[in-house]
């Protein structure tokens, strides 16, 4: 039985699901310092095996699994490429700049993906003047451009300029497996074309913390030097770890159920007069509802007397998909919703 989760703000906002709740309390522990929990290890052994890699670390989050990897790659005063909307840039408090004094040179792209002749640009010099480039940074959904997922072939053309000029390659794959679930491939055809990436177990894979970072072993073990400088050398991690196993092996395929719901929603909500700003891809809906004479104010009660959060802005808002909301769910919020409009 899914417990009811309406939150339209973030697939973050996912609850564990009941068998994630008894791994957790059953889950075997030991001192991650010491490499001694069996969970944690269980769980980066299942995640590197995924992703076709050698060896995968356990973070806290997201933007700590992001901020290790570009650390690995890099020394002090290099520069790198991210799209100039990516989340890692414009979301996650500079965390490159404050504890890396990387510099950062933002290439705007095209849903998410970047020219390659505009990567090429954008690499400074390796002797003379300027700073050295020495990673490329992708994000695999793109959130800014709607979820949009990158391609292998996208990936590909990206790595191959990086590795042109011996370059690292990240990708901020916080919602990789919903790109790979909507391109209908293996998560390990995207990670073919990336040195590490970073996966979240948090969002719509439903565990209730953290991620996983995976790579070879050589930038992997430089990965976990900064991960305990930041503080993610957990103890007795197991507890959080074994949801993310669950995660990892049970949650994945159920993916293609917040697709499949937020096309509903979508044609929906236009059938009632609410346009999408841009195409929909994934788990993500961005809504405009001028055409119909509401404002966010309107958009939020509305949602809220239907049993729904939701913020909505000015003009529109972003909704997003993710378990806890089932098909049924969405049905009687549109059927709420062509009353209220």
């Amino acid at each position: 039985m899914v417990e009811k989760n309406l939150d339209f703000r973030s697939d973050t906002t996912t609850w564990p699901s009941p068998e994630m709740r008894e791994a957790a309390a059953k889950a075997a522990v030991g001192d991650m310092g010491y490499g001694e929990d069996p969970s944690v290890n269980e769980l980066e052994r299942v995640a590197a095996e995924m992703f076709g890699k050698e060896a995968a670390i356990f973070c806290t989050s997201g933007t700590q699994g992001n901020a290790v990897s570009m650390l690995a790659h890099t020394d002090r005063g290099d520069s790198f490429i991210c799209e100039a909307r990516a989340h890692l840039y414009t979301i996650e408090r500079g965390h490159w700049s404050v504890i890396g004094s990387l510099i950062p040179k933002p290439v705007p792209g095209v849903e998410g993906f970047l020219p390659p002749e505009a990567v090429r640009a954008a690499i400074g010099r390796r002797r003379g003047a300027g700073p050295r480039t020495s990673l490329l940074c992708m994000e695999n959904t793109h959130l800014s451009s709607g979820g949009t997922p990158l391609t292998p072939e996208q990936m590909k053309i990206d790595f191959d300029v990086a590795k042109e000029h011996d370059m690292g390659v990240h990708t901020d794959g916080a919602r990789i497996f919903n790109a790979a679930v909507a391109l209908g491939i293996k998560v390990s055809e995207l990670a073919e074309y990336s040195d590490t990436i970073q996966a979240c177990l948090s969002k719509g894979l439903a565990a209730p913390v953290g991620s996983v970072v995976v790579g070879s072993e050589e930038v992997i073990a430089e990965a976990k030097y900064y991960r305990s400088m930041l503080g993610g050398n957990m103890r007795q991690a197991g507890i959080i770890a074994a949801p993310g196993v669950i995660a990892l092996t049970k949650m994945v395929d159920r993916l293609a159920e917040d697709h499949a719901n937020a096309k509903v929603l979508a044609e929906g909500l236009q059938k009632l007069g609410i346009k999408l700003r841009l195409p929909l891809k994934t788990n993500m809906l961005f809504i405009d509802y001028t055409d119909i004479g509401w404002k966010g104010e309107d958009w939020s009660n509305a949602c809220n007397e239907l049993g729904w959060k939701s913020r909505g802005g000015p003009t529109g808002t972003r909704l997003v998909i993710h378990y806890g909301m089932e098909r049924e769910d969405i049905d009687a919020l549109l059927e709420g919703l062509a009353k209220l409009v």
